[in-house]
């Protein structure tokens, strides 16, 4: 048995990943600790792990982020990962490292399981290796790791094949290191000295490249192949399935789902959802006269009390177990987890996503053949660009079949289980064995 310590910032998408792992730990005889913010304690504590609560200086509310971090309002793009990239997740580092210290000095712990986010284990990983637990970063957001065959994270660039793409691609990491990026960079090496570690070995996009191993809720048909890593990457496919969902009760109008229409499925997250003009709201408009059901969620969110076109329908939320095998396109503004869940049932994707991670989510739809990206203009696409790429999809057996083939990937995938195999690689048990 292990001691293992998990780690997660206080957002939902990536908390909700994570409790699939500690489920599965705890069920295979392991002591595990999950910290993370007040608002998951009671769904931690479900799956059997000991909740541990990250200082109030690192904790908030996720439900309205732009109310918790103003200043990320409107910030799109490059920009736009910049400022969350360091006010959101580099800012509370070192109150990050503080309540690891404090949890593994109650009891030792083998392995500390990161989400890639959670940038106090980037100052973790500073102290030598005899001086910590052993580090392994769990990849709820595509993998950002440095590599000559692939475009900086945060460009949302797919790969470009040859010497070409590596000249681009040198080029673009000297501008995102030494411009876009560098006084993040710079802000996380005076955390790490300031915090008694070794300067970072490579920038800090990078930093878990000096982790022990990675495990990356995805599959190898859906990211960026790369020849030249320098850990560990194991692919073990979404760790949240569609499984049975909690909703308490199906809306009236869920028969209507099997009245013979195409349905297409939009939403915009658990988190990106305070506005439902955003996305929800042009998704009806552009498809309103099209022989289709348009379903959309509000992501938990009530139902705001407006008119909709008569072939639209919206709940707050709606079991994806059930939802997606009737579904013929999702349109989402690409967070990484809700289109892993599409994927899994063969459903092909319009995204729009342009901000933190899901650029890189939507690059990655596109150039896997799953799915069309639409490139929002000051923030927003048009009805006419929304209505488009649906049709396409309705009408190109191509990107149903690209969805398919990423699809079976999932299906073969261990889950959680995999999570196993870098546990065996990394973590001294009580018993002193490996």
């Amino acid at each position: 048995m292990a001691s293992v310590l998990i780690c997660s910032t206080p957002v939902h998408g990536h908390v909700t990943p994570l409790l699939a792992v500690s489920r599965h730990l705890v069920d295979a005889g392991h002591d595990v600790r999950f910290l993370t913010g007040a608002r998951y304690r009671d769904a931690v504590e479900a799956t059997g792990a000991r909740w541990r609560g990250l200082p109030l200086d690192a904790d908030y509310d996720d439900r309205d982020v732009d109310a918790a971090f103003p200043g990320r309002v409107g910030r799109v793009g490059v920009d736009g990962a910049r400022w969350d990239l360091r006010n959101i997740f580099l800012e509370p580092a070192a109150t990050q490292l503080a309540a690891i210290d404090e949890v593994v000095a109650e009891a030792p712990a083998d392995v500390v399981f990161a989400e890639a986010l959670f940038f106090g284990a980037m100052l973790l990983l500073g102290r030598a290796s005899g001086e910590r637990p052993r580090v392994v970063t769990l990849g709820i957001v595509p993998l950002g790791l440095r590599s000559r065959d692939t475009a900086p994270f945060g460009f949302g660039l797919p790969p470009l094949p040859g010497t070409a793409g590596r000249m681009r691609n040198g080029i673009l990491r000297l501008v995102a290191e030494r411009g876009a990026f560098a006084s993040l960079h710079r802000d996380a090496q005076r955390m790490r000295t300031a915090t008694g570690g070794a300067p970072l070995g490579t920038h800090v996009m990078d930093y878990p490249s000096e982790a022990d191993a990675v495990v990356q809720f995805s599959v190898p048909g859906f990211e960026y192949p790369r020849g030249d890593l320098r850990v560990p990457v194991h692919f073990v496919g979404p760790v949240s399935r569609s499984g049975p969902g909690a909703v308490a009760e199906l809306p009236a109008w869920w028969p209507d789902l099997d009245g013979g229409r195409p349905v297409v499925h939009v939403t915009q997250g658990t988190v990106a959802n305070a506005s439902l003009d955003d996305l929800v709201f042009p998704t009806f408009e552009a498809l309103a006269d099209l022989d289709v059901l348009v379903v959309a969620t509000t992501g938990g969110r009530a139902v705001p009390a407006r008119a909709i076109p008569s072939n639209a329908r919206l709940a707050e939320y709606l079991p994806y177990a059930d939802l997606l095998p009737r579904t013929r396109v999702m349109v989402t503004n690409g967070g990484y987890g809700g289109v892993h869940y599409a994927l899994e049932h063969g459903v092909p994707i319009v995204t729009t996503g342009n901000t933190e991670d899901k650029a890189e989510v939507s690059a990655r739809v596109a150039w896997s053949g799953a799915g069309i990206r639409l490139r929002p203009r000051k923030g927003t696409v048009s009805p006419a660009e929304i209505r488009a790429a649906v049709e396409r999809l309705l009408t190109d057996p191509s990107y149903r079949a690209a969805a398919q083939r990423i699809g079976d990937e999932i299906t073969r995938s261990p889950g959680p289980a995999g999570i196993d195999a870098a546990l065996g690689m990394t973590a001294v048990t009580r018993n002193g064995g490996r």
